[in-house]
């Protein structure tokens, strides 16, 4: 089924579905009448004398120089080969299907100047499963995500190279077996094209759906390492969190009293525990998760707008009848946004870390054995899981540093600042990925916790996610290899297995 996409109007809920399904998208024709103003508007000007930046100049430094009018389409397919100067590994798939699906939502505001054809053929190219192949490295973040978005475009002129039906194919082969034809391009186009944050923003999407996920899968999994050392529940009164007012801390509150609700451990040391307060971590769970929701919730308005937006140079400007230079190229929105979804990310983690290390940990466990084995000594239980978990977070926290604040000037000064959001937003993957295992080995952990608490059964929301988790990953005796455990768990986090498994229903970072 093809998405309709309505420019200045789709969702995160529709791109979410997009980057999971790895769809097709088309625009609404409604738009198409702006879009053909607008490329008549470019057509009018490249046939002038007066100069227009990318119609009939030169590009960067060399915005100076005139070009032909015959020579224009020359101009921008040169403009395109000569930026195809990335390097690195491929993008995924399903990430190249969004960029170019943020690329059709930034034409459809009808503001790049671009021919309705050009549109179609992109929209044909995501229909039939052409797939340009897109390094992953070259984009500073500003003048638009050049290098990648050049390897995209230039599958549509008949260049580059595409995966198709499973092969990666020269660009011209893999048009033609799926039944498309190169674009020649007309003034402009290969600038709008190339001009643009989608890449920036196809990843810094990426990063902010997955490390949702994550925060979803933390709420259940820290209610599991609540119950396994058997904390109290007093810390998520909803008037403790009222008080405070904050949107995320109420909200992982609420869903924490949910899923530990009718829990047989907490009930049983609700009287005569020496105990007067938790660590921190088991806490102040609402306060540190919740304000990473929050945080994702800011970095998901930045991201919706700019999805949603015209981000080419220079724009035609409808209204004015004008074709003006300006910097919505410039991705520092999303740079921002990425290091937040960053820092976020790698709280998660070191909170979650935290608590492994007070479930394995005889003097902070309340009673659960040495490295939550039955057999300490001879065996040595998730010891060095633990370790795993600290070995991540201290990589996140690493990576968590900010990108943006990382200018450096480059095409001979004119492009003398830059926002980096291109590899801002790419490290996410990597900063959840370890989120996920961090997450897992808690998972395994907390499991591990509560069936040492038998008889005494936990909640039935956590029973349930229990039981999912014993589907793929058996219950702890004598050691064996642990790393195909660690992964099993990962894969059930960032697979959103144990979420659906508990019940868990919250708003998404559109909310």
């Amino acid at each position: 089924m093809t998405e309709q996409l309505i420019p200045g109007a789709v969702t995160l809920d529709q791109l979410a579905r997009l980057y999971r399904s790895g769809g097709a998208a088309a625009l609404d024709a409604s738009c198409r009448g702006t879009i053909d103003r607008a490329a008549g508007r470019v057509a009018a000007a490249a046939m002038a004398e007066a100069p227009v930046y990318g119609v009939n100049t030169g590009f960067g430094k060399l915005a100076s120089l005139k070009i032909d009018r015959d020579d224009t389409a020359k101009l921008q397919r040169n403009l395109i080969l000569s930026h195809c100067c990335g390097v690195g590994e491929p993008i995924p798939a399903h990430m190249a299907r969004l960029v170019m699906i943020l690329k059709l939502l930034s034409f459809g505001r009808g503001a790049s100047g671009v021919r309705w054809a050009l549109i179609e053929t992109l929209e044909g190219m995501l229909a039939q499963g052409v797939t340009p192949i897109i390094p992953a490295q070259g984009s500073v973040g500003a003048s638009g995500d050049l290098a990648p978005l050049a390897h995209m475009a230039a599958v549509l002129i008949g260049e580059g190279e595409a995966m198709y039906d499973g092969a990666v194919l020269p660009g011209a082969e893999a048009l033609a077996r799926a039944g498309l034809s190169p674009v020649t391009l007309g003034p402009k186009e290969g600038l709008a094209l190339i001009n643009g944050t989608q890449f920036s923003t196809a990843f810094a999407l990426a990063g902010l759906f997955e490390a949702w996920r994550a925060v979803e899968n933390a709420l259940v999994i820290s209610a599991m390492s609540t119950d396994a050392i058997m904390g109290s529940t007093a810390p998520l009164q909803p008037e403790i969190h009222a008080l405070r007012g904050q949107k995320g801390q109420i909200e992982a509150a609420a869903a924490m009293r949910a899923l530990l609700a009718g829990s047989e451990i907490r009930e049983s040391h609700r009287e005569g525990d020496s105990r007067v307060q938790d660590p921190y971590c088991i806490r102040c769970q609402p306060q540190v998760t919740g304000a990473a929701m929050d945080v994702l919730r800011q970095a998901a308005t930045t991201l919706e707008i700019e999805a949603n937006a015209a981000t080419d140079n220079p724009l035609v400007l409808s209204g004015a009848d004008m074709i003006v230079s300006g910097g919505n190229f410039h991705a520092e929105p999303v740079g921002f946004a990425a290091d937040m979804i960053a820092l976020a990310i790698s709280e998660i983690g070191a909170i979650s870390q935290r608590r492994v290390a007070l479930m394995v940990d005889p003097t902070l466990s309340f009673d659960l054995p040495p490295f939550l084995t039955p057999d300490p000594g001879l065996n040595s239980g998730l010891m060095i899981a633990e370790v795993t978990t600290a070995a991540l977070m201290s990589e996140n926290k690493h990576l968590a540093n900010p990108c943006v604040t990382d200018s450096t000037p480059t095409s001979a000064n004119q492009e003398d600042h830059v926002s980096m959001a291109a590899h801002g937003a790419y490290r996410l993957g990597r900063m959840v990925a370890n989120l996920n295992r961090i997450l897992g080995v808690e998972l395994l952990c907390a499991a591990q916790g509560i069936e040492f608490r038998a008889p005494l059964q936990s909640s039935g929301p956590l029973h349930k996610v229990l039981a999912r988790l014993r589907r793929d990953v058996s219950t702890l005796t004598d050691d064996r290899y642990l790393a195909t455990d660690i992964e099993a768990a990962a894969r059930l986090v960032s697979g959103g297995g144990l979420i659906a498994a508990s019940g868990l229903e919250l708003a998404g970072p559109g909310a």
